[in-house]
């Protein structure tokens, strides 16, 4: 089954509501967990559930993404016919860029004819979870019906976020509805409702098919929650995978996040902080792989007014130098330089940021190449950091990528 499936992931969002980290980079190329990009856990999850045929389709500002695909994701032979293929917007429908999510696989109809693949799974590279494709797929096929579409708890609150699946006892969905402005809650507690994951097997078959008709009506979004979900469902049976119901060789961690906001992917760093972390990234035979620069190891030392290095609860990326600063629960990716005496309290810095001596910082992120002067303060004063930065809607600070500092 696997050797006949295709996986297309969706790469080319804006992520608009993530700026200013995707002011120059597309969402999935967004760094996250001290060393990973977003993509490398659906990457991850392709390779490990045995899908060895890939294509990336990108288009909002892709060069980072596509350097990172190309460095660290370059692992597949294509003498075997394996590969992860970027497939930028290629005009083959016409003079337009991507409109939609069904519109990104419409126009690449004739890459996924050519595969010979008899099942397509689509997916989003821009979700922080760990999952075995390979028992949805099983599940596909055993059910005999034209798409699946996996699913998972959420709080009614966060329904509108979602498309809303209500599925009957065999699991074909009965209603679906995109991102609801009233969601009820469907599930038996009375407060969850099962959510979209943005995941989908269908036949290849159908997915021409569905896709051809959808590509000629003018009142589509050309979006699968919008429109090809529903389309679908309307001559045909469609299903819901409970995501965890059958995990296959993953853990059972079951986390899966979107990380479309400030403050949801700052979460969603500070919850591999936790003693036990909800995502489980120490599973030895499912790693998530990365590209990884080649640098010396991290280390604490004195710093030149004697202090020593202070490292708590947090995450250190190689080449990363503590030198009598103090690190408490924050994320530090490759290169970071903490100088003497600085404070860096729930924080994610960046790839070679530097933090001057006796600066504070907290709640905060800081992108690439950022240099922090010494005796700055960043997250103490709300007015102030609003004036100069981003600020989420839940206090979250974010220094933008090369910020230069007045001095």
């Amino acid at each position: 089954m696997l050797s006949e499936t295709i996986a297309v992931v969706l790469a080319g969002g804006h992520g608009s509501r993530l700026k200013p980290l995707t002011s120059d980079r597309a969402k999935p190329a967004v760094p996250f967990g001290g060393k990973y990009r977003i993509i490398d856990f659906t990457l991850a999850n392709c390779m490990h559930s045995g899908l060895r045929r890939v294509l990336v389709l990108t288009q909002y500002r892709s060069h980072s993404l596509q350097k990172h695909l190309r460095d660290g994701w370059s692992i597949f032979n294509p003498e075997l016919g394996e590969y992860i293929t970027t497939v930028p917007p290629q005009m083959n429908t016409g003079q337009s860029w991507y409109s939609g999510t069904a519109d990104a696989v419409f126009q690449n109809l004739y890459l996924l004819q050519r595969s010979g693949a008899k099942t397509v799974v689509i997916l989003s590279g821009d979700h922080i979870y760990r999952m075995d494709y390979a028992a949805m797929l099983e599940f596909h096929a055993s059910h005999n019906g034209v798409m699946t579409v996996a699913g998972m708890p959420v709080a009614v609150e966060q329904a509108s976020q979602f498309g809303v699946i209500q599925a009957a006892t065999d699991e074909r969905i009965e209603q679906f509805v995109e991102k609801p402005a009233d969601p009820a809650p469907y599930c038996n507690d009375g407060q969850t409702v099962m959510a979209s994951m943005g995941i989908y097997a269908l036949s290849m078959d159908f997915l021409l098919d569905v896709l051809q008709a959808d590509s000629t009506d003018t009142e589509s979004s050309h979006d699968f929650g919008h429109d090809i979900i529903p389309a679908a469902m309307r001559d045909h049976a469609v299903y819901a995978y409970p995501f965890g119901a059958s995990r296959g060789r993953v853990s059972a961690d079951c986390y899966w996040r979107d990380v479309g906001t400030l403050d949801s992917y700052y979460q969603a760093n500070m919850d591999l902080l936790e003693p036990v972390p909800a995502l489980d990234l120490y599973q030895q035979d499912w790693p998530i792989r990365s590209y990884q620069l080649q640098s010396p190891p991290a280390r604490t030392v004195p710093g030149p007014l004697g202090n020593e290095g202070l490292f708590l609860n947090s995450i250190a990326a190689g080449g990363v130098i503590v030198a009598g600063g103090n690190v408490q629960h924050s994320i530090l990716f490759p290169g970071v330089f903490i100088d003497d005496d600085a404070c860096v309290h729930n924080a994610i810095l960046l790839n070679d940021v530097r933090v001057g001596e006796r600066a504070m910082l907290q709640r905060c992120i800081v992108d690439k190449d950022v240099v922090i002067p010494p005796d700055e303060k960043i997250g103490y004063d709300p007015k102030r950091d609003a004036q100069r930065f981003s600020v989420s809607d839940e206090g979250v600070v974010v220094v933008p990528k090369g910020y230069r500092f007045n001095n």
